[in-house]
């Protein structure tokens, strides 16, 4: 049970990691549009935007339910900045519906939109930065006081999230849209994979320079290597298939990219859910509660979210015409 809600953790936090990242990363790049391209981007995520949140909302109630430890740690943790995030993702949504309703302030709901986008990315990327970095802990429990998250690292983590954001955010336009802001969208590409394999390789010179509990990782898992070969292979198909203008292979290589980050972090973090603080089995439930909870939210509301989410992209899976979807 405990392996079973380990693996569907790390699950909800990739799809979720995927798919509401395309659409921040186009809230992002929607601060740099005319009215007519921001319809248009719009269009492009309205139909899928609100139920790539639901991921989040399933990582939580996972991690709450199945590992109680080690949500207390991260949220005694994080609790301000998980605040913050939060609101910036409501003033995103409200944002979302009343810049369609506004005429005289629709410049307020177009900040709201991007700058929600932009904080709520920066805040996920520092919270990831901060755990490789390492959080003051004793005894499973957080020390560090309000701010003992916040380090240069994991500001520049934020800074590398926001680039990756972006990078799935031009993706997903080249897939779903026409005309001007395609062929911008295509232009972004190469500077934001260019960017991101920037990021990712600062990142880990300072990981080494800062001789971070982590790296250790590296040395008795050699296997990890495996993924950044893959994010490395995938960012080159990625730059090709811009060459070719194949609309398709983007958002399928930049995905990769973040499935091989993901995996390395995963498996540089296992088997601890907090690094060097806290492992899986100190966070998980008794089995009992894991066993209940399977009969419920395992068999039935996972997979349900799951073939809903599958169903819609089917559904919405055309360009997007000046009219809605062709």
């Amino acid at each position: 049970m405990i392996l079973f809600w380990a693996g569907l953790l790390a699950v909800t936090t990739s799809l979720y990691v995927l798919l509401d990242g395309f659409d921040l990363g186009v809230g992002i790049l929607f601060a740099f549009a005319d009215e007519p391209n921001r319809r248009k981007m719009l269009s492009a995520i309205s139909p899928v935007w609100d139920g790539n949140e639901t991921w989040l909302v399933l990582t939580g109630t996972v991690l709450f339910g199945a590992f109680p430890a080690a949500y207390a740690a991260f949220l005694s943790a994080f609790y301000l900045p998980l605040v913050l995030m939060l609101c910036a993702l409501i003033l995103r949504g409200v944002a979302f519906e009343f810049r369609y309703k506004s005429i005289g302030f629709r410049w307020f709901w177009d900040l709201g939109f991007a700058g929600g986008s932009l904080i709520a990315t920066f805040i996920q990327g520092m919270t990831v930065g901060a755990l490789v970095e390492g959080l003051p802990m004793k005894d499973g429990h957080y020390v560090g006081g309000t701010f003992g998250w916040f380090s240069p690292f994991a500001a520049l983590c934020g800074f590398g999230l926001v680039l990756g954001y972006s990078l799935l955010g031009a993706s997903w336009l080249v897939r779903k849209c026409e005309g001007p802001i395609r062929e911008r969208a295509y232009q972004l590409l190469p500077v934001l994979t260019v960017g991101v394999l920037a990021f990712l390789a600062t990142a880990f010179a300072l990981a080494l320079a800062m001789h971070l509990n982590l790296m250790t990782r590296w040395l008795e898992r050699p296997y990890l290597l495996v993924f950044p070969l893959i994010g490395a292979v995938s960012s080159i198909c990625l730059l090709k298939g811009v060459q070719r203008r194949d609309d398709w292979a983007p958002f399928r290589f930049s995905a990769l990219i973040f499935l091989a980050a993901f995996g390395t972090l995963a498996g540089s973090f296992w088997p601890y859910m907090i690094p060097f603080a806290l492992t899986v089995e100190q966070a998980a439930s008794p089995a009992a509660s894991l066993t209940f909870m399977f009969w419920g939210a395992g068999l039935f509301v996972m997979p349900l979210t799951l073939i809903y989410t599958i169903l819609v992209y089917r559904l919405f899976r055309g360009k997007v015409a000046d009219a809605g979807y062709e």
